[in-house]
């Protein structure tokens, strides 16, 4: 009386238990897109980068931001007021462009490094100088679907004064 259940519920149990170890779905490829959005980010910057509130808006809430020769800057308000005086210069000019792009395959994290050229007035001569050095940024995917820059490093190629 009882087998007839019980040879009906082994094959059941197994079927549920197959279903249960099945793996997940796997997550669609999107780096080539986070890739393009990323770039598509940073040719943004370089056009807003002379407005204070646009150019901050590319960080995110938390950023972190290392300048040479500065203390480390936290936030993007951090960011915001650490940019003002180069916004403020009349001789200031930036322009920075990766040669490197690449996004975690999870679709969250990505970073670019690139090479950078800026313009600004030096304090001691009133004059325009120039510099060139490299960078390293760290993006974050927003909620929205927006990259925002997370960490950000950038140093100079040029010798340090009184170095040749």
């Amino acid at each position: 009386m009882y087998a007839r259940p019980l040879l009906l519920a082994v094959p059941l149990a197994a079927l549920l238990l197959a279903g249960c170890s099945q793996a997940p779905p796997a997550m669609p490829d999107t780096r080539d897109a986070d890739v393009k959005a990323i770039k598509d980010t940073e040719t943004a910057w370089n056009k807003d980068f002379k407005d204070l509130d646009k150019s901050s808006g590319y960080y995110a809430a938390d950023a972190v931001v290392m300048m040479p020769n500065q203390p480390i800057i936290n936030g993007r308000e951090g960011a915001k007021q650490a940019l003002k005086p180069f916004v403020a210069d009349p001789n200031f000019d930036l322009h920075f462009e990766s040669s490197k792009i690449d996004v975690a395959k999870s679709g969250d994290i990505g970073y670019t490094q690139g090479a950078y050229s800026m313009t600004m007035t030096d304090p001691a001569t009133k004059k325009p100088i120039s510099d060139k050095g490299k960078y390293l940024t760290i993006y974050r995917k927003q909620g929205d679907g927006s990259w925002k820059a997370v960490e950000d490093i950038f140093n100079s190629d040029m010798p340090m004064p009184g170095q040749k």
